[in-house]
């Protein structure tokens, strides 16, 4: 059985090497709606974008980023942090940063399902994208206060996740997919 949106879901790859173009506000905003309308713990919609299409920010984002990797105890960490041909961004003209409520039922997963949809959003758009967890490393370090000044994070929101979206400059194919992972019970 096929349809539009298993056919997305089967497609849909992490994209880390992205053309500099410029993701378009009608894509922006097609992506963000996508986002909005997660299924999220009664219905709470916990979440909060902030999209940032500024290029030196961005740049500056993954510096700081990596400075905290830098400096973690994990020793795979540390060697992307201090790797300086690795952009966190993968330098990716737009990212999403995705916030939570933190005193919402349960804000992490609710922003999980958000970027999942926006995800698929931007595969349908024929866009690349890359789901980012290395981007509430500067919300950890000594730079917290100031990225969520600058990133106008609402008070009482911890940001989580980022989605790295633009023009995919090449297409990969899903691998395998593991086996004896479904157990059906009648």
């Amino acid at each position: 059985m096929t349809n539009p949106v298993l056919q997305t879901i089967k497609t849909r790859r992490s994209s880390r090497s992205f053309q500099t173009d410029e993701v378009s506000k009608d894509e922006i905003e097609a992506i963000i709606e996508a986002g909005l309308y997660a299924p999220s713990a009664h219905n709470h919609q916990s979440w909060h974008f902030t999209v940032i299409q500024d290029k030196d920010m961005i740049d500056q984002y993954s510096i700081d980023a990596k400075e905290t990797l830098a400096h973690s105890e994990n020793e795979q960490m540390q060697k992307l942090g201090n790797n300086n041909k690795f952009h966190i961004f993968y330098n990716a003209p737009a990212i999403i940063l995705i916030s939570g409520e933190e005193a919402s039922m349960m804000p992490e997963t609710d922003c999980a399902a958000a970027a999942q949809n926006m995800l698929l959003a931007a595969e349908s758009l024929d866009l690349g994208s890359c789901w980012i967890g290395f981007a509430r490393m500067v919300f950890v370090g000594a730079k917290k206060e100031e990225y969520l000044q600058k990133f106008q994070i609402p008070s009482g929101y911890i940001p989580y996740y980022a989605i790295a979206i633009g023009k995919k400059t090449i297409k990969t194919e899903a691998p395998e997919r593991k086996e004896n992972a479904v157990t059906y019970i009648s």
